[in-house]
């Protein structure tokens, strides 16, 4: 126990000294469960997945369809505002910028942000520009397989830092929210569930944006 405690460290200082391990978080091999409600169950015969708001056409698929779209794998780090993070974890799913540049998914000028929604009413909400970088996915697999059910089965957003981008927004976990349901492209900025409780609206995990 002792030996894996003190590989633990080393391993947190290798990564804050490389710039990977943001201030005030501690590294994790494990996988926490973190979520607000029960996990829904899954009907893939009634289940879709909707686009909608500032889009020239709305979308909307079935879960067989939603799987024949572009796929996109992606590693990440993750960081979570309860101060755990893990790293050089592996995701695969759909990339939206990947939908546009496809000619699948279309948006007005107007579009500004967007909102997850997800089962039970839960929301949360980024920026367009979050949702078209490279560390956003709407993800269906998590480690070559499937998702489990407590991680967001069957498609959850999951957005991390990526190793040497210093170019990307990097914020925590919670802003990918998991069972999503919907992508509404708005205008205007409207808060999610989390935000509405006091939580940064802008969650950087350099500047430890945890609350507002």
């Amino acid at each position: 126990m002792f030996q894996r405690i003190s590989d633990r460290f080393s391993s947190e200082k290798a990564l804050r000294s490389a710039d990977r391990l943001p201030p005030g978080q501690s590294l994790t091999t494990r996988f926490p469960v973190l979520h607000y409600g029960p996990v829904p169950a899954f009907d893939a015969k009634k289940w879709d997945f909707r686009i909608y708001g500032e889009v020239e056409r709305e979308a909307r698929w079935t879960w067989a369809e939603f799987n024949q779209l572009p796929r996109t794998k992606l590693t990440l780090d993750l960081h979570c505002v309860t101060r755990w993070s893990k790293m050089d974890t592996a995701w695969e799913g759909v990339h939206l910028r990947t939908l546009i540049e496809q000619g699948v998914l279309a948006l007005k000028p107007a579009a500004k942000f967007v909102v997850q929604h997800c089962e039970h009413g839960f929301t949360t909400n980024i920026p367009l520009a979050l949702a078209l970088a490279d560390n956003f996915l709407l993800a269906t697999h998590y480690d070559g397989k499937p998702l489990d059910a407590e991680h967001g089965y069957p498609l959850r957003g999951v957005t991390g830092a990526i190793a040497e981008r210093s170019d990307l927004k990097d914020v925590y976990l919670w802003k990918g929210g998991k069972w999503l349901r919907a992508l509404e492209f708005r205008a205007k900025d409207q808060l999610g569930f989390w935000e509405q409780a006091g939580y940064h609206n802008e969650a950087d995990i350099w500047g430890e944006q945890r609350f507002s």
